[in-house]
């Protein structure tokens, strides 16, 4: 039943975004594709990230992410956003300090900007159901999902 079931999940379509989050003085970015709307009035969102995420643990200091929408066309992103160096993921790509105080990718199809008003712990990921605060949107392209993605994440780090 393992192997079906992962076969399966590898068939769920998804799609893959780049989380940013701060505290303080410290900052880091993950690719996030366990992400959801849970409401739009109020507009909430849901990630998923593991404890042993760098970003996790300044999510629960800081209260707050952002979830970027990226295009087709910047898949290139993912392998800066998995590296294990958080002031080499923003080298060289243009970004700023958001409302948030989040870092906020500028070139990107938009980005929502969230306050952290709950956690739950239903299995090895927490869900953050962060309130949209700020939202902008910078262009209309294609967004990149897992179907453009030749790997799957089934809980392997």
């Amino acid at each position: 039943m393992k192997e079906m079931l992962q076969k399966n999940m590898a068939h769920m379509t998804y799609g893959i975004y780049i989380l940013t989050t701060r505290f303080e003085d410290a900052i880091n970015g993950m690719v996030a594709s366990w992400v959801s709307q849970v409401s739009y009035e109020p507009a909430l969102l849901m990630a998923a990230v593991h404890p042993n995420r760098y970003s996790h643990e300044l999510m629960v200091q800081s209260g707050t992410f952002a979830l970027h929408i990226i295009s087709k066309e910047q898949k290139d992103l993912l392998n800066r956003f998995k590296g294990p160096d958080a002031q080499e993921k923003f080298a060289s790509i243009p970004w700023k300090k958001g409302m948030s105080g989040c870092p906020i990718l500028t070139d990107c199809i938009g980005v929502m900007e969230c306050r952290i008003i709950q956690r739950f712990s239903p299995g090895n990921h927490t869900l953050f159901i962060g309130e949209v605060v700020n939202a902008a949107f910078n262009a209309e392209r294609a967004p990149l999902c897992t179907l453009d993605y030749e790997r799957t994440y089934l809980g392997k780090t």
